[in-house]
């Protein structure tokens, strides 16, 4: 992995601007190109070999802030085929399921590869990362802000298209797995195949959006037998305001997003001391289920177009990181990709 994260800015790194208001628009550095605001222009030559941290003005004096984006930065502003986790989230995930260098970890669904890349930095390039993805649009996306990000696709990924169900039998033998991370729809139908794949001990985590997923997920792992009591949890942020004394809460705060859920393996044949719970309606119906699901919910998705248009920005921001390193190593860049490697400007706001 050569991801740059410090020293003078480089032709193909993406840099984060910040104006005088606090707008936040990202840019790819690509000699001869200029960056247009509507107060003016600023050129990317001006901005090649200047130190992180810079502060740099444009044609009209109109100062910006020049940071190398951190990877929170580049996750909430990437191309996004399926909504992302955010980072507070990502961090629990990496902490409640302990991610370890040079793990092997199974991850479902890939989504926009937000995840991959917390996950990717976490296990290190001696670690192994399996993503599967029911979408293969999604799964561009992902490979492609994966690329940009690190500058190629990492030797220790990769990504299959397909149910996991189904495919992680084939890819992974019986207790081979150290962590499975699982963020879909009915997490509850692959309990079985988890169980087989994770290791005596393993960590299994589960993000889940709803209450209703919530209880039928923890219910499934009880019966199965084959795991600890699970443990749910939510995390919630609330920044502060603070100038002199004027010291309070800030109005707004990153409320819910999901629920995580996580249970180790029993070894085989262990059996759970049971546990004292109150009785309570642990079965469920399709009819249960049906006023919870996205369509029911009035989720908006993401129409054919949009997706198609969000791949291409994706693919070109890779593009440019991948061509950037191919020319500092010296490598033969591939036909056809150095007119992919533009520079990709736009605001931070990935819906946009």
């Amino acid at each position: 992995m050569t991801a740059q994260y410090s020293g003078p800015f480089r032709e193909g790194d993406r840099v984060q601007l910040t104006g005088p208001k606090g707008k936040l628009n990202s840019i790819t550095l690509e000699a001869g190109k200029v960056f247009h605001t509507h107060r003016g222009f600023l050129s990317h030559d001006e901005l090649i070999g200047l130190p992180d941290g810079s502060v740099v003005k444009n044609s009209v004096g109109v100062e910006h802030l020049a940071l190398r984006p951190l990877l929170t930065d580049f996750v909430m502003s990437m191309p996004r085929g399926a909504a992302i986790i955010y980072p507070k989230d990502a961090a629990q995930i990496l902490a409640q399921a302990d991610i370890f260098p040079g793990s092997t970890v199974v991850e479902a669904g890939v989504g926009s590869g937000a995840l991959s890349l917390w996950l990717l930095r976490a296990i290190g390039p001696e670690g192994r990362l399996s993503s599967f993805e029911r979408r293969e649009e999604f799964a561009d996306v992902a490979r492609a802000n994966v690329a940009a990000y690190f500058g190629h696709t990492p030797d220790s990924w990769t990504v299959t298209v397909g149910d996991l169900a189904e495919a992680l039998p084939a890819t992974h033998p019986e207790h081979s797995v150290d962590r499975v991370v699982l963020d879909m729809l009915a997490p509850w139908e692959c309990v079985d195949v988890v169980s087989t794949a994770l290791k005596p001990g393993g960590v299994l985590l589960c993000y889940v959006a709803t209450v209703t997923q919530l209880s039928r997920l923890i219910e499934a792992l009880r019966d199965s037998g084959e795991f600890t009591n699970p443990d749910p949890s939510e995390t919630m942020i609330r920044g502060w305001h603070v100038e002199g004394l004027a010291v309070r809460p800030e109005h707004r705060m990153i409320g819910h997003t999901g629920f995580l859920v996580t249970a180790r393996r029993l070894a085989p044949g262990a059996v759970l001391p049971e546990l004292k719970r109150r009785a309570s309606k642990s079965d469920f119906s399709d009819e249960d289920m049906e006023v919870w699901t996205p369509g029911a919910l009035g989720e908006r998705g993401i129409s054919a177009k949009s997706l198609r248009k969000r791949v291409r920005a994706a693919t070109a921001t890779a593009d440019a990181a991948i061509a950037r390193d191919a020319r500092e190593a010296g490598r033969a860049t591939p036909a056809g990709e150095d007119a992919a490697a533009t520079a990709v400007e736009s605001s931070t706001d990935p819906m946009k």
